[in-house]
């Protein structure tokens, strides 16, 4: 594939072929979200825009308050291109850095908060980041202790610390203090704007650049589809250093001009509480989310008239939650979706709440992409047949940070390959099979088994090591880790716990089950047949359920 350089240094699919495709018709507007938020301020610059626990924000206020930060960071140096990295909650300060970027030409780098040393070290120094903000603390976990602990092999990465001591050096108050540079020209759209890193089947992630016609792209079919307008308000429980945040807490409501309530922590009660003070309209997120929410409503009353539409993905979506929250609600529709973080929405749904059987069984129309489904041999399957799902839009993704990742990610006319499995029904819905890549889906975050797998290799008790999805009540799937030992060796969950402990990883990686095996099933070309396992532990949990 031919690959072109774009300012900040990566090479990208995007040719002059591809930008003139396109950047003609309804497809491409080639506006940035700083013009969007600029015409915002001029027409409704009362409009409230970011709800949050600290207080809300009108337009006028984030308006000015991201034109400075961006005038700050380039005080301090910062360069068109240049990456910058936030791991923070659903704070209003991840709004004003990614709306900074925007207006400074520079690329946001989101990063979830779970993450830990071993994730942020990697990202940091992939990426190449100039800046990186980050909470003194939140949910009792110390980041200040941990950007202390991998800062000296960061170079000139400089550290902002949010919602900490605001009389500190590093901290964001400080920053802010300085009067502002001049901003120069907003960026051209087709520029990288957004640098999100994504785990897949290796243990290193992938970085996924976005441009800002690429997202907005998404936002465009999104809203169109749903027909949301500047009469919505959005809950985003969903954090922000996710596609899924990122997207409809950030852009969307920035987009359309209505207020976003973001909510720092998930807790279902509070959500409710919420969702019926600010008339809540639309909200997405992960299966846990929805089947929670559903629940408590079906159990307190509480049907929350003003909901119109609440999408779920992520993880997989057993149809039963489609239909307990249609009895949930008392008008809101909801449906199963189908993206990724490359791809963000290649079907968004049904959204006719007459067609209950589609939205609870199938991922819905592809809207905005154009698919097709294929064989192993790239040849297309016969209408209701299982393919791998290969995708292209306006919509889609440029490319990955590491030219090399680029190899073999799309086939000679284009396409993504997702490694999704998939099936057409007679309505022209997809319904996802399967996966073709060795992921793992925790609650609506992807998981590498390769990279859990590589920690449990370094205790000298284990020989081998699979690590495998397992069915999962709350978060659809968890990990579950099989190995085999050495002579003699004593191997335990304790002792899996503590090796994972030492690595630096996000608890939420930890296998919730150890099955220690005589032999792991391989197939005649040596890879361990992870089909065999997975469904071996799923026949395990469902008969203990019994």
């Amino acid at each position: 594939m031919h690959l072109e350089a774009d300012p900040s240094g990566w090479k990208t699919r995007l040719t002059p072929e591809l930008i003139d495709r396109f950047g003609k018709g309804d497809a491409w507007e080639n506006l940035t979200i700083a013009h969007r938020l600029d015409a915002l301020a001029a027409s409704r610059p009362d409009q409230a825009l970011v709800v949050e626990a600290g207080g809300a924000y009108n337009v006028t206020r984030v308006h000015a308050d991201a034109r400075k930060l961006a005038g700050i960071l380039i005080r301090c140096g910062l360069k068109q291109g240049q990456v910058v990295s936030f791991q923070l909650p659903n704070w209003y300060e991840a709004v004003l850095i990614e709306l900074a970027c925007a207006y400074g030409g520079f690329v946001c780098n989101p990063i979830v908060t779970i993450y830990r040393d071993a994730e942020v070290d990697f990202i940091i120094k992939d990426s190449g980041s100039a800046f990186f903000f980050a909470p003194d603390q939140f949910r009792s976990f110390s980041y200040t202790d941990m950007v202390q602990r991998l800062r000296p092999g960061w170079g000139h990465t400089k550290v902002v610390t949010v919602r900490g001591n605001p009389s500190d050096a590093g901290s964001f108050e400080q920053l802010m203090r300085p009067q502002p540079a001049m901003l120069g020209p907003l960026p051209d759209p087709n520029h990288v704007k957004l640098l999100m890193y994504t785990s897949g089947t290796t243990s290193r992630a992938k970085g996924v650049l976005h441009t800002h016609n690429t997202i907005a792209m998404e936002i465009a079919n999104f809203s169109r589809w749903l027909g949301l307008d500047n009469r919505d308000v959005v809950l985003m429980p969903s954090p922000l250093g996710h596609i899924t945040g990122y997207l409809y807490g950030i852009q969307l409501p920035v987009t359309l001009g209505v207020p976003v309530v973001l909510m720092e922590g998930w807790d279902v009660a509070a959500a409710v509480d919420l969702i019926e003070k600010h008339g809540v309209t639309f909200t997405i997120g992960a299966t846990p989310f929805l089947q929670e929410l559903s629940n408590f409503c079906l159990k307190s009353g509480r049907r929350l008239p003003s909901l119109r539409y609440f999408p779920t993905g992520g993880a997989p979506v057993p149809p039963e939650v489609v239909l307990g929250a249609d009895r949930a609600f008392e008008r809101c529709i909801t449906f199963r979706l189908y993206g990724s973080t490359e791809a963000p929405t290649v079907t968004l749904g049904v959204t006719d709440p007459q067609l209950q059987n589609l939205r609870a069984n199938t991922e819905g129309y592809v809207v905005g992409h154009e698919i097709k489904l294929v064989d192993a041999n790239d040849n297309a399957v016969e209408f209701g047949e299982e393919g791998e799902i290969l995708t292209r839009g306006p919509e889609m993704f440029v490319g990955y940070a590491l030219a090399d990742q680029n190899d073999g990610a799309f086939d000679g006319e284009g396409y993504f390959r997702t490694g999704d499995l998939a099936v057409e029904s007679p309505a022209h819905c997809l319904t996802i099979t399967g996966r073709k890549k060795d992921i793992i889906i925790r609650g609506g975050e992807n998981l590498s088994p390769k990279e859990i797998e590589d920690v449990l290799y370094t205790h000298p008790a284990v020989k081998e090591a699979a690590v495998v999805a397992m069915p999962h009540t709350r978060l659809g799937e968890t990990c579950c880790a099989f190995v085999t030992l050495r002579p003699s060796a004593q191997f335990d969950f304790e002792a899996m716990l503590g090796i994972l402990n030492d690595s630096g990883l996000a608890k939420q990686k930890f296998p919730e089950r150890l099955e220690i095996v005589e032999n792991l099933p391989y197939t005649a070309a040596g890879k361990i047949r992870k089909n065999v396992l997975r469904e071996e532990i799923a026949r395990k949990i469902k008969q203990e359920r019994l």
